[in-house]
């Protein structure tokens, strides 16, 4: 016994590869040979993190009136490099942000030349690509439309420059108010936990007081209205606009929301004809229900035309939408035969997954200019902003479950005394023996018992699989079921949920999957939050989204788990596949002698 034993620990060593592992583009590890650094990085083409925080003198600069403002110099390479600062230095740029911004009206005019951009998402290094394409501030003149924050993992670094820059040049940079900048979406969406993890408490609270600053609309050479979302039914002149209140924090209806919510109709300047997206709407049409968003409106070709013609307008410029080429122009207006809304976006490949181009509005001279680009590469987060141990959890919880069921699967010592059965008689056999053996309340007992921790264990491998399968493929896509499946894809499951991983790649081939997928996500939230800032689940639920928020139905994480231990197999029968291997182990098994090794398998 002791001799077979070493015999296959021998083997197993024997498997092991005398050479040192080596990561990808990376040099040798554990390796004694001469000039082999353990202090060097792995890989040396990935450059450091930032490991200290800025000093005042590094970060801020006097002006020539004795004014103390951020370097935005100092500050777009320090966030490149995935630096932060303390949280007095975040929490005073904010507060300089905030006077500012509160001195400024809901309508800001904006003169040419100007380069206007659309939705950001935390996209920090595409934002870097943006500033370069849109050109220098000396010469040029930036109109933001909101939506900075949420979904991507650089929201802060994001919020803090762009600040930085307005308090800089105040004149040359506009910053307007998104859907997204505020306390209900940032709770459900990303925003707060990456302050949570980056900062703390204050500085996401100072961040939703700098959201009820922003203006919500911009004039540009009083031809071109700017806006996140669109029009309202309460929008009927630019003074309207300017007796808003904007500083509170978006409400489900009204003015504002609409500002931030409201879509040009599917469509949109041929509504009143037939189409695959549904029927025609009534001549006369101007506002319907947007039950995409779950608020707001959309408004028709008809409503954007009258507004224009009421304030003497050329054109609608929003952000909002997502394009696949990073902008859209829709029908032109029947008097200045000028686009009546155009749409840019100007987030490159959003989510990682939408393969889409960025786009930003350049506006000189009279002359409208689009300026497309790609995305950039940026550090990876891991999913909820958690550490590698947290994430890999689940993994370790399978594997433990993986050997418990082969311990169990192994026969006892009491199974073991009737060895003059033979293998070969199979299974009806070996229970004849078995039930001969043992009086039938201790036959009964015992198949209970065993059955008992199989299942046990079973449901358990079955929780931890799920979770596992949560934490390989968490991301910021909802799950998509039933008529809202991507068309042409077959399978829908949790592995489409891969926002940074290879199986969403996978099924995500072009914009218009991304699209669908993401539907869900695109509607005003429905959720009650929690009053600890720690609760969130050890592995993130579809989205990304807080423990409490649900998944695209409602449901839990917990309900899943639940659902999962008591769902039907195939055939009907609940929790069938574990409860019937339970009652054929415990009915009595076949004669296995000594333990075989465990099987290794792959977790990925």
């Amino acid at each position: 016994m002791a001799g077979s034993n070493q015999e296959y620990f021998q083997s197993a060593l024997y498997q092991i590869p005398e050479q040192d592992p080596v990561i990808p583009g990376g040099t040798p590890q554990w390796s004694n040979a001469p000039g082999v650094s353990y202090k060097d990085r792995a890989v040396p083409n990935v450059t450091q993190p930032v490991g200290y925080q800025p000093t005042d003198e590094q970060l801020f600069m006097r002006t020539t009136y004795g004014e103390l403002l951020p370097n935005a110099d100092f500050l777009k390479q320090h966030f490149f490099h995935e630096g932060r600062l303390t949280e007095a230095q975040a929490l005073y740029i904010l507060q300089q942000a905030i006077s500012l911004l509160t001195q400024e009206p809901n309508l800001v005019n904006v003169e040419s030349p100007v380069t206007i951009c659309g939705d950001i998402h935390g996209q920090y290094y595409d934002l870097m690509k943006l500033l370069e394409i849109g050109g220098n501030f000396s010469d040029n003149a930036y109109l933001f439309l909101g939506d900075y924050v949420d979904r991507g993992n650089f929201g802060i670094e994001c919020l803090l420059y762009l600040y930085a820059l307005k308090l800089q040049h105040p004149k040359r940079i506009t910053l307007l108010r998104g859907n997204h900048e505020c306390r209900h979406l940032t709770e459900y969406f990303t925003f707060k936990r990456e302050c949570l993890h980056k900062y703390s408490p204050a500085v996401y609270d100072a961040c939703i007081a700098s959201f009820c600053a922003l203006p919500v609309s911009a004039l540009v050479d009083n031809r071109f209205f700017c806006v996140h979302g669109g029009l309202s039914p309460e929008l009927v002149t630019l003074e309207d606009l300017r007796r808003l209140d904007r500083f509170q924090e978006p409400g489900s209806s009204g003015l504002l929301c609409d500002l931030l919510w409201s879509d040009p109709v599917v469509n949109f300047g041929y509504e009143h004809e037939h189409s695959q997206q549904g029927p025609p709407l009534p001549p006369g049409t101007t506002f319907e229900h947007n039950g995409v968003r779950g608020c707001s409106y959309f408004f028709t070709y008809e409503a954007a035309c009258k507004f224009l013609e009421r304030n003497n307008l050329l054109g609608i410029v929003r952000g909002h939408e997502a394009q696949d080429a990073g902008y859209m122009m829709y029908r032109k207006t029947p008097t200045k035969k000028f686009p009546s809304v155009i749409t840019v976006f100007s987030a490159p490949n959003y989510l990682d997954v939408y393969h889409n181009r960025g786009a930003v509005i350049k506006y000189a001279n009279k002359n409208i200019t689009i300026r497309q680009y790609n995305s950039s590469s940026h550090p990876y987060w891991l999913p909820n902003f958690m550490d590698g141990f947290t994430w890999s959890l689940p993994f370790v919880g399978a594997k433990i479950t993986e050997m418990l069921l082969a311990i169990l699967a192994t026969c006892s010592p009491e199974e073991l005394e009737d060895t003059e059965v033979s293998i070969e008689e199979g299974d009806e056999a070996s229970r004849a023996v078995t039930d001969l053996a043992l009086p039938p309340s201790e036959v009964a007992a015992r198949r209970q018992a065993i059955k008992n921790k199989i299942l046990a264990v079973g449901k358990m491998q079955r929780v931890f699989q799920l979770l596992r399968e949560e934490a390989e493929n968490a991301s910021e896509l909802a799950t998509v079921a039933g008529e809202e499946a991507i068309a042409g894809l077959g399978r829908v499951g949790s592995d489409l949920l891969t926002a940074q991983g290879t199986q969403m790649r996978h099924y995500i081939r072009n914009f218009a999957d991304a699209r669908r997928s993401d539907l869900l996500n695109e509607r005003l939230p429905i959720f009650q939050p929690t009053d600890s800032v720690t609760d969130f689940p050890v592995v993130p639920a579809p989205s990304m989204r807080r423990r409490g928020s649900g998944d695209i139905d409602g449901v839990s994480m917990e309900e899943l788990i639940r659902r999962a231990l008591e769902e039907p197999d195939e055939d009907g029968l609940q929790g069938g596949t574990v409860e019937r291997i339970a009652e054929r182990v415990a009915i009595g098994r076949k004669v296995t002698g000594k333990p075989m090794p465990l099987k290794r398998f792959e977790t990925a």
